[in-house]
């Protein structure tokens, strides 16, 4: 026994070259289970908001581009009023469209829908989300506002798969939209290549079967990712938690490739 442990200790880079993580990986949206807390938007008297974003903002809804501060993918929004039941939202960062979203309350107020195209990276992520309403907004507000919880989500296959490479002592990961790292677990920050945000990325082994990723942006952190693989190795289970806004979503990984 004593010998195996010094095996294990001994020789990390033989245990990943090959690791059980390599190969291409798609999300399957109907294992996660999204966060409890809602996400607050409230569009009242020609002022929206919204107060769940991380810092939250409060801008003009008259479709033109409102300074705002503090956000690593955007520095401007537009909002635009199509009706009593639908707005369009436009972020920018220096001038260019990272994300565009139409929002589409419900005839009868209780769901809300978003169809959203994210180009913030070298293409395009659309999809879709579905809300369920957990608390009303103010009176006279449009209808949109309110407090709402996630009920479910579409998004594009090429927003839904990653691939990770075992390396010595590390690993390397890319997306099909041009974001990559090849980071160590050591515990060093690395920065995630092709990311507008410049999220920096450290890992950690935790154990043979489970790696943990820490983002941070601007020397905070904002997110933990466990990823644990199956005993079989088809599925990675990963839990996502978000330490801005204090939230958890869990989901499954299968094996592609």
């Amino acid at each position: 026994m004593k010998k195996l442990l010094a095996l294990l200790l001994l020789s990390p880079a033989m245990l990943f070259a090959q690791s059980p993580f390599d190969g291409t990986w798609m999300t399957k949206l109907d294992t996660a289970q999204f966060p409890k807390k809602p996400d607050s938007y409230v569009l009242n008297k020609g002022m929206y908001e919204c107060a769940s974003c991380v810092p939250k903002y409060k801008v003009t809804a008259d479709g033109t581009d409102q300074k705002v501060t503090g956000h690593p993918y955007y520095d401007a929004v537009a909002v635009k009023i199509v009706d009593d039941r639908t707005i369009e939202l436009t972020q920018k960062k220096d001038g260019k469209t990272m994300y565009t979203e139409t929002d589409a309350a419900s005839s009868d107020g209780n769901s809300l829908t978003q169809k959203f195209n994210d180009q913030s990276e070298d293409k395009p992520v659309t999809g879709e989300v579905v809300y369920a309403r957990a608390g009303k907004g103010p009176a006279g507000s449009h209808a949109i506002s309110g407090e709402w919880r996630v009920d479910k989500v579409n998004v594009s296959d090429n927003g839904l798969k990653v691939t990770y490479e075992g390396t010595e002592n590390g690993l390397k990961m890319s997306d099909m939209n041009g974001q990559s790292y090849d980071a160590k677990f050591d515990g060093k920050e690395y920065p995630v290549q092709g990311d507008p945000g410049h999220t920096m990325i450290s890992l950690k082994r935790v154990g043979n079967d489970t790696i943990e990723e820490t983002d941070k942006r601007d020397g905070k952190v904002v997110g933990v990712s466990k990823m644990t693989i199956s005993p079989d190795g088809k599925w990675i289970s990963v839990q996502y938690t978000n330490k801005e806004r204090g939230t958890t979503t869990t989901f499954k990984m299968e094996k592609q490739s």
